[in-house]
């Protein structure tokens, strides 16, 4: 165990208290950011006259501007620290929800989202980056999942929560107070979390930049990567916007039960992710490694779709849950990563794998509102239910390419650590 690592129950008790829950904390706001245009988009549409190509820009246009950020950001993480990188970024978000809030056009507001994209780009990466430096490498993927598992709960602060705020104040309202907490969760971080141990060698930034293409052309990384791009695009852009129409559209129901729905769908996200790292720990003391758990939870995730895409259930939330439950289970992958490459490339190994998989949510998540815009509505106004099927049929189908190449392995060209399983 090395010095930084918390050496007594106790000491890992304070690491919780004053690392990992003040990370929580901001990872908590980049959730509830990427979720909650599904339960405001009503109110967006109605005020702003949005076609669903608008909306799914709008919505999509946060994946672009955290994706912009993902290099830079590991750079920086791995040069000043989780600490300093994430509480500056906070404050971008708090502008941005500012912004947001005030606006009157699309335009005001998709400057708006695209700061808020940019401020909680590290929400994830920081937290992962703060786990490998005060928490021992063992028990990397249980606080991983447990760190994604505490970030579920902003995506559930998005659903039912959300919508019984918005019976005593608007959509801006909302924003408002988000933007004043997240400014305080910014602080809480600069001023509470202990400062990144002193490397032996400071990095300099030309080696930085020489890590990062050994990175990018590494066979290992590349087996991963489609796999988690396609999984997570798909789960986010239908999590983060086309589900609650869908409920709406397709399923018929109200207001009220599609809070609810959305509520269990990102609950059993928490559940799921959490749960995916504690099966992971377990499961690899008895020999059995990530790739096959991923491959598992791979197969139910396309199983969980089709029952969308085929509406074997469209007013039942079972359909849901189970969608929740395993469609981010490809997240895992960041966790092996972390153990595959060295520890120093720990942060950009990850945000590396982050660069492309939001390319990933913003051309899967804008384009499905390309493809459901481009069927005719319905009678009663809402979305065809033709263009849903289509939309999430093809992401599905994208996800099967890639898991089809993930079950052909191929030896990296260098190992830096032996991955596990």
């Amino acid at each position: 165990m090395s010095d930084t690592e918390p050496s007594s129950r106790a000491g890992l008790a304070r690491t919780v208290v004053v690392v990992f829950l003040p990370f929580a904390a901001g990872f908590f706001f980049s959730d509830l950011y990427r979720q909650v245009n599904a339960i405001i988009a009503p109110q967006l549409v109605a005020e702003l006259g949005l076609s669903a190509a608008n909306l799914g820009l709008l919505t999509a246009v946060f994946f672009l501007t955290f994706t912009i950020n993902q290099l830079p950001l590991g750079i920086m993480l791995d040069r000043f620290g989780p600490r300093r990188v994430q509480a500056s970024q906070l404050l971008v978000a708090a502008l941005g929800a500012l912004i947001f809030s005030l606006g009157e056009n699309q335009a005001h507001l998709m400057v708006g989202r695209a700061l808020i994209g940019f401020g909680v780009s590290g929400g994830l990466m920081s937290g992962l980056k703060a786990i490998t430096i005060w928490f021992p490498r063992e028990r990397w993927p249980l606080a991983n999942g447990c760190f994604l598992g505490m970030g579920a709960l902003g995506a559930m602060m998005a659903t039912a929560p959300v919508e019984a705020i918005l019976q005593v104040t608007d959509w801006r309202g909302v924003f408002l107070g988000s933007a004043i907490v997240t400014a305080v969760v910014s602080l809480a971080i600069f001023f509470v979390v202990p400062e990144k141990p002193a490397t032996k060698t400071p990095l300099n930034f030309s080696r930085q930049i020489q890590d990062l293409r050994r990175i990018f052309s590494d066979r290992e990384f590349w087996r991963y990567t489609p796999l988690v791009v396609t999984g997570v695009a798909g789960g986010m852009s239908v999590q983060g916007l086309w589900a609650g129409p869908w409920m709406k559209d397709v399923g018929g129901l109200e207001r009220d039960t599609l809070a609810i729905y959305l509520l269990a769908n990102t609950a059993s996200m928490g559940v799921g992710v959490a749960l995916g790292g504690l099966v992971t720990d377990r499961l690899a003391r008895v020999g059995i490694g990530l790739p096959k758990v991923l491959g598992a939870s791979t197969v139910l995730f396309f199983g969980a779709q089709l029952i969308i895409i085929f509406e074997l259930d469209s007013a039942g939330v079972w359909p849901w849950i189970l969608f929740g439950l395993v469609g981010h289970m490809s997240v895992l992958a960041y966790a092996h990563l972390s153990h595959y490459f060295p520890l120093e490339f720990a942060g950009r190994a990850n945000t590396s794998l982050n660069l492309v998989v939001f390319a990933g949510v913003f051309v899967v998540q804008y384009g499905m509102g390309v493809i459901i815009n481009a069927f005719p509505l319905d009678v009663g106004g809402g979305y065809a239910h033709a263009g849903y099927r289509v939309a999430f049929a093809a992401a599905l189908g994208l996800q099967v390419v890639t898991f089809l190449w993930f079950l052909v392995p191929a030896k990296s060209r260098s190992r830096q650590n032996d991955p596990p399983g």
